[in-house]
C-alpha cells in the first residue's frame, strides 16, 4: 500500500510540474508596436514583392528548412516562450541590411515561439522603419506549401 501511494504521489508531481511547464508557454501577440503584422496570405504577399525574410531561429532549424530566400538571424534568448526579455538577449542585427528603410519580415516557429518577435522589437529599437513581423511563422508557412528550401 504505501509504495502505491508513494508512486502515486510522484506521478501527480510529475504530472504538476509537466502542466506547470505547459502553462509558462506565453502566446505572442497580434501586434507589435512600431512595425506591423503580418497574416500567412499578407506574409505570401510580401514573399512575392521580394521583400526580405529573417528567421530568428536558430541555426540548426534555418539549416533544417526555412522560407526560400530568407536570412539566418538567430535570436538567443534568455527567457523562452515568454515576453520577458533579459541581458542573456542577444541577436546579430549587422546581418541586417544598412539601409533602415529596406521591409523586413521575421518569422520563427509561430506562437508562442517569441524569437521572431523580439527579433523584430530590436530592430525596430535599432531604428529600422519597415518591420513585419509574421507571427505565425514557419508552421503556417509549411501549411500552405509555400516556397522553402
Amino acid at each position: 500500500m504505501f509504495v502505491r501511494t508513494l508512486a502515486s504521489l510522484s506521478l501527480a508531481g510529475i504530472l504538476a510540474v509537466t502542466m506547470q511547464n505547459a502553462l509558462a508557454a506565453e502566446d505572442t501577440p497580434h501586434a507589435i508596436p512600431g512595425g506591423s503584422f503580418a497574416s500567412v496570405d499578407q506574409a505570401k504577399a510580401l514573399f512575392h514583392k521580394g521583400v526580405l525574410f529573417v528567421d530568428a531561429r536558430v541555426a540548426a532549424e534555418y539549416a533544417d528548412k526555412h522560407i526560400k530566400g530568407a536570412i539566418s538571424v538567430p535570436f538567443k534568448e534568455e527567457f523562452s516562450k515568454e515576453s520577458k526579455t533579459g541581458p542573456g538577449d542577444k541577436v546579430d542585427l549587422s546581418k541586417l541590411p544598412a539601409d533602415k528603410n529596406k521591409e523586413m519580415v521575421f518569422y520563427c516557429n509561430g506562437s508562442p515561439c517569441w524569437k521572431g518577435y523580439k527579433a523584430a522589437d530590436h530592430a525596430i529599437k535599432a531604428g529600422y522603419k519597415k518591420v513585419v513581423w509574421f507571427r505565425d511563422g514557419m508552421p503556417a508557412w509549411e501549411s500552405k506549401n509555400l516556397p522553402s528550401e
